[in-house]
């Protein structure tokens, strides 16, 4: 069976606007760490389980603003930061796609937590990684963060979503693709 002719329309459109979205969120490097510190401090503020597993980690990646759209289809794109004890180390790309029943739009940031060398070792030889194959992900919500300490913490990797605005269900980082950038 044949999509209708308006779906392909949607597709276009989602795709112009991921497009104008990538276009105006492409900062530079300086920008874009000075933005992805600041989102990192707003979580720490808000939760401090985050703060806890941060001061242990090997290294956390922060997306801080993430811009997902979709009318059928959906998409989703942004760019982050990858802090090792504080310092950068590298900047990401962070996209996907989707199809089935799902409208609206919404803004969110995202921060990955890998609490060993290995863990952020898979991210860094892999050279574009899809969130869900690899290392194991536990999505933090409050119930989880209530009961998250660095001691039930030792590997694997911890997602706090945050600052999450607009109209459309749910958040997920499941099939998402992570690719190293190197923006100016």
């Amino acid at each position: 069976m044949t999509p209708p002719r308006w779906c392909y329309v949607v597709v276009v459109l989602m795709l112009l606007w991921l497009g104008l979205a990538r276009s105006a969120s492409a900062e530079s490097a300086r920008e874009l760490r000075s933005s992805a510190q600041r989102a990192l401090s707003r979580l720490y503020a808000s939760t401090p389980a985050a703060r806890a597993l941060g001061d242990h980690a090997a290294g956390v990646l922060v997306f801080p603003e993430i811009l997902k759209g979709g009318f059928l289809v959906g998409l989703q794109y942004g760019e982050g930061v990858l802090f090792r004890k504080g310092a950068v180390s590298g900047y990401f790309r962070s996209s996907s796609g989707s199809f089935g029943l799902q409208a609206g739009a919404q803004k969110f940031g995202y921060a990955l937590f890998f609490m060993t060398e290995s863990d952020l070792a898979y991210l860094d030889r892999s050279g574009g990684w899809e969130l869900g194959v690899g290392p194991s992900i536990t999505v933090v919500d409050q119930g989880v963060a209530r009961s998250l300490s660095t001691t039930t913490a030792q590997e694997g990797m911890y997602a706090f979503f945050f600052e999450q605005r607009g109209l459309m269900g749910g958040v997920s980082i499941q099939g998402t693709k992570l690719t190293r950038i190197h923006p100016h």
